[in-house]
């Protein structure tokens, strides 16, 4: 391995990990005066290491890899962001900002960019199970901060901290009900003297945690059992748990029944009842046994409002009219609907998050593929799903544990906008780029994870 590719497997393995630190990282900067432009330079480290690490990994390559589907897929998609970033504002109806169309960019090539660092260090990553190890590695830590934060940190210290002031300041994202901190901190019961904690961790989002949670569980369930890895996923489960996002609930038991279809064993679709049944129980006890916080008197005063205009907070956990589902599922409805009535799109930076921060009407947002389709037309949502599908097949037989994670992320992907999570976008994207690198694995009908490591055979691809 040269210096370059070394290089470039590390950067890979800092990216892993750093993106995990890196909202806490950029909160706890603003809180200690590093500010504005500074603060955003900072930040700005990730793409700095993906860039030069992408770089050297394409300079230091000896051969570069054969092309697959996914590869096309990947370029196609590719292709069409950019040319919807090179159009002129006036040519669509979007009335996204110069810097609006530029983080719009970046956030949908993000993906492309791990997908190809992953490609191109593929044949010098020595290991085909270190990234896994990684990523469980990094999903422990989560886990252990998360719980601890539950524990030991109150939400007054959080509302005290630089967090608030980071999201609304340095990101532009001006949450109210919850004194700047984003309000799904909180779990509403429906009870003002009995709000409930959810686990954040470092990401300082419940939802980021809970999918760092199902990946490093897929990947720990796919290994041949041992009691480390029974402790280490009994550890992921109790975090996701109290994350209490009920969507990744749902896509760890299909990712189970997806490992179970591509390992041709029955323990992971066992397990996906069992896991349904349990998240089902805690969703039921949460009341009675989450972390309990309080409200301040502006808070209540602000969700008073709020509920008035929005009725149904404080539904139980599996009525389809409470707040949070009914909230979801309007925004993929009518998303779909405007990506239905106008399939040019309207131009990068006029949904989502992007659009929120740059101040421009917000013209569809949370699901990706409505994003996708608000941003960059039905081309652009097509060209995603067709790359989507083309690495699940691609991956089927090489690594089990990464379609099941990729299946669970694009069922996310209805109601969040996964890609805006950076480290799935690159964490789960250059993972199938490695995965790629390797030959089919040859398996006998029923044969688990170690008998389909005894033959492997060439890609028909």
């Amino acid at each position: 391995m040269t210096r370059a590719e070394r290089f470039s497997v590390a950067a890979l393995g800092v990216l892993v990990v750093g993106l995990a630190l890196h909202n806490a990282a950029m909160a706890q900067l603003w809180e200690v005066g590093v500010r504005g432009n500074a603060l955003d330079a900072v930040a700005a480290w990730k793409e700095a290491v993906l860039l030069v690490a992408l770089v050297g990994a394409g300079f230091s390559v000896r051969r570069l890899p054969a092309v697959r589907a996914a590869d096309a897929l990947a370029l196609v998609y590719a292709a069409v962001i950019v040319v919807y970033a090179l159009l002129p504002g006036d040519w669509l109806d979007g009335g996204a900002t110069v810097r609006g169309e530029l983080l719009a960019l970046r956030h949908h090539l993000l993906p492309v960019a791990g997908y190809a660092l992953g490609r191109l260090v593929g044949e010098a990553w020595s290991s085909r199970r270190s990234l896994g190890n990684l990523v469980a590695l990094t999903a422990v830590g989560l886990a252990i901060v998360g719980l601890l934060d539950l524990g030991l940190v109150s939400l007054q210290a959080w509302r005290e901290s630089g967090v608030p002031g980071w999201y609304r300041e340095q990101l532009g994202l001006d949450y109210e009900g919850l004194s700047g901190l984003p309000e799904n901190w909180v779990f509403n019961t429906g009870d003002e003297e009995n709000p409930l904690r959810r686990l954040v961790s470092t990401f300082l989002s419940p939802l980021a945690s809970a999918y760092v949670f199902v990946v490093g569980l897929l990947y720990v369930l796919s290994r041949p059992f041992r009691w480390w890895w029974g402790l280490t996923a009994l550890l992921l489960y109790v975090a996701l748990l109290y994350t209490h996002t009920r969507a990744a609930f749902a896509a760890l038991a299909v990712g189970l029944v997806v490992l179970a279809l591509a390992q041709r064993r029955a323990a992971p679709a066992v397990l996906a009842v069992v896991s349904v049944a349990v998240g089902a129980a805690f969703l039921l006890a949460y009341p009675s046994i989450g972390p309990s916080t309080s409200y301040t008197p502006a808070e209540l005063e602000w969700l008073r409002q709020n509920a008035q205009e929005n009725p149904g907070v404080g539904a139980g956990a599996f009525d389809p009219d409470d707040a949070s589902t009914a909230s979801h599922w309007r925004n993929l409805r009518d998303g779909l609907r405007e990506v239905w009535a106008t399939p040019e799109g309207y131009g990068l930076g006029n949904a989502g998050v992007v659009a929120k921060r740059t101040g421009v009407e917000i013209r569809g947002g949370e699901s990706t593929y409505v994003e996708l389709g608000i941003d960059a037309g039905i081309a652009g949502l097509a060209a995603f799903v067709l790359w989507s599908l083309a690495l699940l097949r691609g991956l089927w037989r090489r690594e089990p544990w990464l379609v099941a994670a990729f299946a669970a992320v694009l069922l996310l992907g209805l109601q969040t906008d996964i890609i805006g999570v950076h480290w799935l976008a690159v964490t789960l994207w250059a993972a199938a780029g490695l995965a790629l690198a390797r030959p089919v694995e040859a398996r006998a009908m029923g044969a688990g994870p170690v008998a389909a490591s005894r033959g492997r055979r060439a890609d028909p691809e």
